[in-house]
Formats: C-alpha cells, structure tokens, sequence
C-alpha cells in the first residue's frame, strides 16, 4: 500500500520498473536497421534509458506543459541555445558565452532548473554556447533488459500506393509490347513477438536539493512510468504496458542498504509449460519484502 513515502524527494528512492512488448518494437537500433535492440551475446532485448525517459517527457508534457514548472527541456522544435537565451532574457542578463560571469551562470541554471521538469529530474549540461550551467540529475534509470532472449522478426510489408507518378506510367517497348507501372513498393517492419523487461533506477536526494526536485516531481514521474505507455500507442510499438513498479525507500538520505540487495529482491520466473512466452501470464513476478532492512520500506505502485 502506498503511504507516500514514496514521493519524499528528502529520501533516497531504488526501483524496479517490469514492462512488456507483444508482437511491436519496442526500442529499433538505427545502426542495424532499426531491427530491436539486443545484447549479440545473450540475445535478451535492450531498451536504453534514453528511450524510456523520452516515454517520461512526452507523458510530463501532454499532462502538464502548459504548466510554468513542467516545461521539457529536450524536444523537437527549438534549439537548446534558444531556451538558454530565454533564462538570461527572463533574468534581465546578457550573454557572452564562454567569458560568461560565474554568478550569472549560476543564476541562468536556477533558472532553468526551476522551469524546466527533465532538467530538475534527469539534468543537463547547458554549456553549449549560450552557458546556462549544468545539473546533475537525481532520477538515473539503466537499460531496460528482456529476461529471456528474444527473437527479433524483420518483416517483409507492401503498400499499394507508390511513391512516384512516374512509377505508374506505362511503358511501350520497341517490339510494341506493354509493361505496366509498378503495382505496390516494398517495405519491411520490425518486431519482438513478445518480450518482458526489467529497468532499475535510482533516486538520489543530495541531487535533488541541487537541482530543486520536489515531491511532486516524484509523484509526477511515479505517474509516468504508469501511464505514459497509453500516449506512446503506435502500429510499430505493438501492445506494451507497466506489469510492475516496485519503490523501496530509505529513511536516510545515505540510504539504509545497498541498492543491488533491495533489488535482487524483486524476482521474476517462468510459470508456463515451456512453450515460447507470448503473454505476461507466463511469467510470475515474486517480491521478497519479509525482514526489509531497518529503515527501508517498499511501496508497490503496480504488481
């Protein structure tokens, strides 16, 4: 049950993060031809953090953007130097880039942190010309791994609309025969026919003070790993969803335990008849929350 210890931003915070995917890509790796991400020598599935927080970003900006303290720092459409340029204008500074005056410096990335969610979240370095500081973020998250290796299927696809009006035209050869224009074009469509994956992160308070993340950035995010699945909905991702959110908190800021112990405790095993996995119910997910460490609790936020 959740009592909101969770949300302290004083605290430090380790989590398990269990999501799948059926019959989509979850994460295409660009250098092998958008085919999904895998470890070559395991063959388990890869999801890297970067992808998981853009899911983070995009769900924190269709629920709150228009808010003045959840603005996106990281997305399409303007240039970072752009937003940087806002901070100083805003603080009635002038940039002169790397001759840039420390205190100035440190005032334009208050700024930014104040006003920008992902960077009070997941930081940022904002030197890039225009220098707005950087910012160690406290919310850090792993690749996401697949517990059993999965079987990545490069499809074959046909689209019956071309792409050129040329490629329509029909050709008359010199012995007076007809070849017809192209019909359809040829494409192809990554997919993993199912797979279930596991991410940890870590919530660091002495960063958050720093950054000024608070509570409600924590039950943002919280909220976010939960539903940001719903936005993300596309013909390419297949059917993905949260399976378990796992939060186990300290009393201290130094922490009470070692991370990898509080972790190892959230176990996940195959319950089906040896049949390939296509279903979370194949799966039973096991957590050990008996005798937790002294000043350690668990909330169960999914699962």
């Amino acid at each position: 049950m959740a009592d909101g210890r969770h949300m302290d931003s004083s605290k430090r915070h380790d989590f398990v993060l269990i999501f799948d995917v059926a019959d989509g890509n979850p994460n295409g790796d660009p250098d092998a031809g958008n085919l999904p991400r895998i470890d070559p020598e395991t063959m388990q599935g890869l999801v890297t953090d970067v992808s998981i927080k853009r899911k983070v970003r995009n769900w924190v900006d269709a629920a709150r953007g228009g808010e003045d303290r959840f603005k996106i720092y990281i997305q399409s459409g303007e240039a970072l130097n752009t937003k940087h340029e806002r901070a100083y204008t805003a603080l009635g500074l002038k940039s002169t880039g790397a001759k840039q005056a420390a205190g100035d410096v440190e005032n334009a990335r208050q700024w930014m942190c104040t006003n920008f969610y992902d960077i009070r979240l997941f930081g940022a370095v904002m030197t890039t010309g225009v220098n707005a500081g950087q910012v160690r973020g406290p919310m850090q998250l792993t690749f996401a791994r697949s517990i059993e290796p999965i079987v990545p299927l490069d499809l074959s696809i046909t689209r019956i609309a071309v792409t050129r009006p040329e490629d329509t035209q029909v050709v008359v050869s010199e012995t007076g025969g007809e070849t017809t224009g192209k019909q359809s074009e040829m494409g192809r469509k990554s997919a993993v026919p199912y797979g279930l994956y596991r991410a940890h992160g870590f919530f660091n308070p002495h960063f958050a003070a720093q950054a000024g993340a608070d509570g409600e950035d924590l039950e943002t995010f919280w909220q976010a790993l939960q539903m940001m699945w719903d936005l993300d909905r596309s013909a390419s991702r297949g059917m993905m969803a949260c399976r378990g959110l796992y939060v186990f908190s300290h009393e201290s800021s130094l922490g009470n335990a070692p991370a990898h112990t509080l972790l190892e405790r959230v176990n996940i095993r195959r319950s089906g008849n040896g049949v390939a996995p296509r279903a979370f119910a194949d799966y039973a997910v096991e957590v050990d929350d008996a005798s937790l460490p002294s000043g350690v609790t668990l909330t169960r936020l999914v699962g």
